[in-house]
């Protein structure tokens, strides 16, 4: 097959890890799109910080059916937006080529338990085209295979509580805002917070219609649950707003958060099993003040119990390691819209990308 070509979609914080960690195991960037007008244009040596331009400069996301046409990708990486929804046009369009796709879409890491009808809407295309869609990135290891490996270790499990942090200054202002930096403490109950109260019939009725706003840890605990063949009866969320008792500067939203506002968001997802197992799992993305940093900690409840705690892990470059080491995967996988849940758990990539590929 020779080098494996690759489109990148998004070229921002992640695009400048993900794009380089591509060329060096091998892999061919054939092209890049992205919004921002202010890297529209740029060779994408500009975009990876390295010395050797490459003749590959970021377009416009409105040519990306032309270039995808054009360039004929085996696979586009798609790093922009956390929720299914926004990622409709690029997923179709890609799904409609026969392109597979990988993305960092926190909601498609498991999206058929929060936006089902556009899930199926796109694993059909998929498969009537011939490719695989998945969502991947930190939360796959660390929220996931981690997880289910330290279960194969237990004798007997009642739950599965987990809690990681990271800082939305590194994922870029859609993130961010996603977790309500920024708002007052009543915008967030109002933008945010109030959208989790409501009864389990209301929130059936907003999934089923793809309007319905799931936290991370909501597609994770779907994930765990699939993997470990554990059947969901009832889950819940809670989101609240995370604060500082100081300003702090934001970077990413280009503002200063004043001392008593939300800085982001912990939301609490928990889901009750028919196998009597509990999973509750927390994200909390906010603002750092000067003094936080990223901890993963998760803990099986039981006979024995096990926590494991990671403290400052490198989540960006953890996350895109991640997309490129799956990117074997998910060309070998079946068609459709496929969770990695259902492959194996990701390995490290000794060698080019396409010597992994099944023959």
């Amino acid at each position: 097959m020779g080098k494996i070509k690759v489109l990148q979609i998004g070229c921002g914080k992640m695009g400048k890890y993900t794009m380089r960690y591509v060329q060096e195991h091998g892999g061919e960037i054939v092209g890049a799109v992205d919004r921002n007008k202010k890297i529209i244009g740029l060779d994408i040596s500009d975009i990876m910080e390295v010395n050797v331009p490459t003749g590959v400069t970021v377009t416009d996301v409105s040519d990306l059916d032309e270039l995808i046409k054009k360039t004929n990708p085996d696979i586009a990486i798609i790093e922009t937006m956390s929720l299914l929804r926004d990622l409709r046009n690029e997923l179709r369009m890609c799904t409609q080529n026969g392109v597979n796709v990988i993305t960092t879409c926190e909601e498609a890491f498991f999206a058929s338990n929060s936006n089902p009808s556009l899930w199926r809407e796109i694993d059909t295309l998929a498969k009537a085209n011939n490719c695989t869609v998945t969502g991947s990135g930190y939360q796959d290891v660390f929220w996931g295979n981690l997880i289910t490996t330290l279960a194969g270790t237990t004798h007997k499990i009642a739950k599965i509580k987990g809690s990681s942090s990271y800082n939305v200054e590194d994922y870029g202002i859609a993130l961010a805002e996603a977790h309500g930096a920024g708002l007052t403490l009543d915008e967030f109950d109002t933008q945010i917070a109030s959208v989790d109260r409501m009864s389990d019939e209301e929130r059936q009725r907003l999934i089923d219609s793809g309007e319905y706003e799931p936290s991370y840890m909501w597609n994770t605990v779907g994930w765990i649950a699939d993997r470990m063949q554990l059947h969901i009866t009832k889950m819940t969320q809670v989101c609240v707003p995370q604060t500082c008792d100081h300003d702090l500067e934001s970077t990413t939203l280009n503002m200063t958060i004043k001392a008593g506002n939300a800085t982001g968001m912990s939301a609490v997802v928990t889901a009750e099993t028919e196998e009597g197992i509990t999973i509750e799992a927390e994200c909390i993305g906010k603002v750092y003040a000067e003094d936080e940093v990223d901890t993963n900690e998760w803990t099986i409840i039981g006979e024995p119990e096990t926590t494991i705690t990671i403290k400052q892990p490198a989540t960006v470059e953890l996350t895109c390691a991640d997309i490129v080491n799956r990117i074997p995967d998910v060309i070998n996988a079946r068609p459709g819209f496929i969770p990695t849940s259902e492959m194996r758990s990701a390995k490290y990539r000794l060698n080019d990308l396409d010597t992994y590929l099944d023959k």
